[in-house]
């Protein structure tokens, strides 16, 4: 048992990261039919997402205001994230080569859109599908990094309760769904927009903090907010894509602005009143745009988890949410090659629980964990503020 004042959080991420996994091979397993049924239930793959989601909503914001230093957090968050992404992308495009995988089409029809889509990790909001499915989670990531650092800029931070109920409002009020990614020439062109944003605002911050140009970080800082534009109006460009449509990507990005929420309100920065309903309006979302029992299950784990926060944490989830990013990028190909040598139910889920702990345990050992080497250290190198920068 481990108990660290943030391995709730780590915990939460490893369940997360095994209920998609497991998500992902329960057809094999357990035969499609029964996987229907459960998932005309409770769609397991949205629940790990949220859970996700919410843990990045709680931890994001705490980074970066504990560091109040854009170069620095823009730094830990690409080499925290990008080694082990482009690594996953190498093993796909590896095993597309030997014939274990298929390649999405537009990779090869729509070579542009989707190599940028990939190269800003915005894919699934620009209208192109990633060479792995659970990819599409890293273009909501990418969106919330780029509000959240514009937010701090204008020193608007603590607005996250404006930004949960808002999303889920607009999420209700019928959005258009393919408004910038509706055709080929339109996801190209948004495509290269997102490059040029993303850069600029990255090159901004590194040049603007370094020089201390405090206008040029304020035109990126509302670059960044102008992202929301991508899941707002273009969250379902193509059938290509996970969000159903742009509603529920609007309600996606709400469920990462409430996990800020209850942080805010954990620390004195909100009122319980306003969170609370804030909170309950984006389950109300959750349930409307997802699954009433996903908004249920997701509430009840993270509330649990929440409350139970001081207790002393199973050190299996400690570890499992250690490696978990690696787990979630890299369970896919596994199953892959998985699925290319057997089609025994029992087999599948043996070599696929331990191949794909293998694989993350390797991806984290020997791709994530150097690449966060280099990340510069947390100002004030207290426990809670390194655990916080490990399950992120």
């Amino acid at each position: 048992m481990i108990a660290p004042r943030l391995a709730w959080l780590d915990a939460l991420r490893g369940w997360a990261a095994v209920v998609v996994a497991a998500f992902h091979v329960s057809p094999l397993v357990l035969g499609s039919e029964r996987h229907l049924r459960i998932f005309q239930i409770l769609d397991l793959g949205k629940y790990g997402v949220l859970l996700f989601f919410l843990v990045s909503g709680y931890v994001i914001p705490m980074s970066l205001e504990r560091h109040g230093d854009l170069r620095r957090f823009w730094t830990g968050r690409l080499l925290r994230i990008y080694p082990a992404y482009l690594f996953a992308v190498l093993v796909t495009i590896g095993l597309g080569a030997a014939g274990i995988m298929r390649m999405p089409d537009q990779l090869a029809g729509e070579t542009t859109a989707s190599v940028l889509g990939h190269v800003t990790m915005l894919q699934d909001l620009i209208g192109t599908r990633g060479v792995l499915r659970p990819f599409w989670t890293l273009s909501f990531e990418m969106v919330f990094y780029l509000i959240v650092a514009g937010l701090f800029v204008w020193r608007r931070n603590r607005d996250s309760a404006w930004w949960a109920a808002g999303l889920t409002v607009l999420a209700v009020c019928g959005l258009p769904d393919a408004l910038l990614g509706g055709t080929a020439p339109h996801r190209r062109i948004t495509a290269v927009a997102a490059l040029v944003l993303l850069g600029c605002v990255l090159w901004a911050y590194h040049l603007g903090n370094h020089l201390g140009r405090r206008p040029l970080t304020l035109v990126a800082g509302v670059a960044g907010i102008v992202s929301v534009v991508l899941p707002l109006l273009n969250g379902h460009a193509t059938d290509q894509v996970t969000s159903a449509s742009s509603g529920q990507a609007a309600q996606m990005l709400a469920v990462m602005f409430a996990g800020t929420v209850i942080y805010r309100v954990q620390h004195g920065q909100l009122g319980r009143l306003p969170a609370v309903l804030v909170l309950i309006l984006v389950a109300a979302g959750v349930a409307v745009q997802v699954k009433p029992t996903v908004a249920v299950a997701v509430a009840v784990t993270f509330g649990g988890a929440f409350l139970l926060r001081e207790r002393r944490v199973p050190a299996v989830l400690v570890r499992l949410g250690t490696i978990s990013y690696s787990l979630y990028l890299l369970h896919i190909p596994v199953l892959a090659v998985v699925r290319h040598h057997t089609q025994q139910p029992l087999l599948t889920a043996v070599a696929f629980a331990a191949g794909s702990l293998a694989a993350a345990w390797a991806g984290h050992r020997w791709v994530e964990r150097p690449a966060q080497a280099l990340a510069p250290a947390p100002k004030g190198p207290r426990a809670e503020e390194r655990l916080a920068v490990r399950i992120l």
